[in-house]
């Protein structure tokens, strides 16, 4: 049974209750009550729960009140039109990835425009047909699905990477300069945005593993001996099984295990070389150095930036793939980095940028 809900208004129907359901729930604001009656039936049918709403107001309030997975939106509403409600709707963050599709007789392109600028997800002219209707309801479910577990492992990622910094407070920030170093490296190289998101990814996870790594070895003010570099080395691969549940982390997997990796193949835990080394962890093992070389850390004081970019220099071939470390050195601002900005994490889908920007 779908669930009706009314808020007062002069067309609206008269609320029957239901036991909760974990069916998909459709927000269906249509002033016509006919189109109402008709466009219940056919969700109902096809598996679904069925709010309705006869005007812009009421759509709003609904919204508010039940969370609906989805709405069905007639742009010729009495009062406030559907655009306003589109547009309102999306002026909230909490409604940032609730599906809107359109529905209306005018299907010129500028009406088109007019209502995906205000917000929509989609168009469906009136009248409409109930195959087309169905289909579409379901690629924008899918759709959200998606997002909601985009922005799950989100916040994964957020508590992981900040679980790796609380347990050393050395390296407070150290993965979000990373993220953002290797972020505009890969800028410079023009990769696409899926890639530069993975690189992003990989370097706010690169160190996770250390939480397998004990305190003492973290914190230990001189060197490390033979046993405890046996420790630390594994790191990487610790890394890998903690982030391999995670959705989508096919991507930056390869970043977390062979960010040690050398261009000479004297790295670790694999001892690939030159080009069998992932680009995404190419690029995060040099941003990692550099940080690394410029902040203080338990047996050593940071160095300065010329002195890291010199460094960076004479391992280029060795260390480094000598083409990114080029391009590296000469992406660093001497000026830009003289006093550094704090820099914070915003999923973008998933974009790093320096707090206050």
């Amino acid at each position: 049974m779908g669930l009706y809900v009314a808020r007062g208004a002069p067309q609206a129907v008269t609320a029957r209750p239901t036991e909760p359901s974990d069916r998909p729930r459709i927000l269906v604001v249509e002033d016509d009550a006919a189109s109402r009656v008709l466009m219940t039936k056919v969700l109902e049918g096809a598996g679904y729960d069925v709010l309705i709403a006869a005007n812009g107001e009421d759509a709003l309030a609904m919204v508010a009140d039940h969370r609906p997975d989805l709405v069905v939106l007639d742009v010729g509403l009495p009062g406030m039109d559907g655009l306003e409600v589109c547009a309102r709707l999306r002026g909230n963050p909490a409604n940032a990835t609730l599906p809107i599709i359109m529905l209306t007789a005018r299907v010129q392109l500028g009406d088109l425009v007019t209502g995906f600028e205000a917000g929509a997800d989609d168009y469906l002219a009136k009248p409409f047909r109930q195959p087309e209707l169905l289909a579409r309801i379901r690629s924008a479910l899918r759709l959200r699905s998606a997002l909601v577990r985009m922005e799950s492992a989100h916040a994964v990622v957020a508590v992981l990477a900040n679980a790796v910094e609380a347990k050393d407070p050395m390296t407070e920030h150290h993965c979000q300069r990373l993220a953002f170093l290797a972020t505009q490296l890969t800028t410079r190289l023009g990769t696409d945005h899926a890639t530069a998101e993975m690189v992003a990814y990989g370097a706010l996870l690169h160190d996770v593993g250390k939480i397998g790594v004990p305190e003492a070895i973290l914190t230990k003010p001189g060197a490390l001996d033979e046993r405890e570099w046996e420790i630390m080395r594994q790191h990487p691969e610790i890394g890998e099984r903690i982030c391999a549940p995670l959705g989508g982390a096919a991507g930056f997997l390869p970043i977390i295990r062979h960010h040690h990796e050398h261009w000479d193949g004297k790295g670790y835990p694999d001892r690939l070389a030159g080009d069998r080394i992932p680009l995404g962890a190419r690029i995060v093992a040099l941003a990692d150095a550099f940080d690394a070389m410029t902040h203080d850390r338990a047996y050593r004081k940071a160095r300065s930036i010329p002195d890291a970019l010199q460094e960076i220099r004479s391992a280029a071939g060795t260390q480094f793939d000598p083409e990114l470390a080029t391009l590296f050195v000469d992406t660093i601002d001497l000026e830009e980095h003289a006093e550094e900005p704090e820099v914070g994490l915003y999923p973008f889908i998933g974009g790093l940028v320096p707090d206050g920007h």
